[in-house]
């Protein structure tokens, strides 16, 4: 059976997100009214950034603004704007993600993006990583290749634990062996199923879950990177404190 290393893309190996990056310019380009970052996004982002809000909710939010907006876009159209999130901002990632995926790559693990983001941006980035096989929230198409609106959505834990099985299953995966790599409570399953996960910058809420769950403080390691330091807390520590924005 073979190894493999499960890595989030958003947060965990980019600094941001590729869906934000994708909106930001479908707004530059105007292809989309300005008006919806002003109207819909900034007041959640702001308080993101003030550290006021949820990281998680405003994901979400802006996911639902997102998959809307792309309605009735023609896929064509969006080549230009996905690669140039990719070319002009692929490499905009963390150091201990990007080892860690040569690392894996050097060992002859399989090494797979499991991603919330669009699958049209994951594919590009996992061309860039020149990884074994990914996948990502596929955004539907109507016979005229026009985006519908709907999504087979890829940011939840239920959706990661059916992808990992798939994954499993073509490849013929020992998950005992192998490692994943998250930041978020959309990537809890992928750190239950495997002998090895490692939370990157977790959000508060990922940490109060994995506190709280025995099995899963016993086994995560953590590792936080901030400027080019990078600090790891090894599993079994007695308390992973989190601090939220009301504290």
């Amino acid at each position: 059976m073979r190894t493999a290393a499960f890595f989030d893309i958003d947060g965990t190996l980019y600094r941001e997100s590729l869906m934000i990056e994708h909106f930001k310019k479908l707004l530059k380009y105007e292809v989309l009214d300005e008006a919806l970052w002003h109207t819909e996004i900034k007041e959640s982002y702001e308080n993101w950034q003030k550290r006021r809000g949820n990281y998680d909710d405003y994901m979400l939010g802006l996911a639902e603004v997102y998959v809307r907006s792309m309605r009735g876009l023609e896929k064509a159209k969006m080549e230009f704007i996905t690669n140039q999130v990719v070319d002009l901002k692929g490499d905009n990632v963390y150091m201990y993600t990007r080892n860690r995926i040569a690392w894996h790559k050097s060992a002859g693990h399989a090494v797979i993006f499991i991603s919330g983001s669009p699958d049209y941006l994951v594919r590009k980035m996992a061309e860039r990583y020149e990884i074994t096989d990914c996948i990502g929230t596929r955004y539907l198409l109507d016979d005229y290749d026009r985006y519908t609106g709907e999504i087979e959505q890829m940011w939840d834990s239920d959706s990661k634990n059916a992808a990992v099985a798939r994954f499993v299953r073509e490849y013929d995966i020992d998950l005992a062996a192998s490692y994943a790599y998250g930041d978020t409570m959309g990537d809890r399953s992928m750190f239950e199923l495997v002998g090895n996960p490692v939370a990157i910058n977790p959000t508060r809420e990922l940490l109060t879950h994995m506190n709280e769950d025995q099995q899963l403080r016993k086994k995560v390691k953590i590792a936080v990177e901030r400027k080019d330091v990078v600090y790891l807390l090894e599993p079994g520590v007695e308390t992973f404190r989190a601090y939220g924005p009301e504290r």
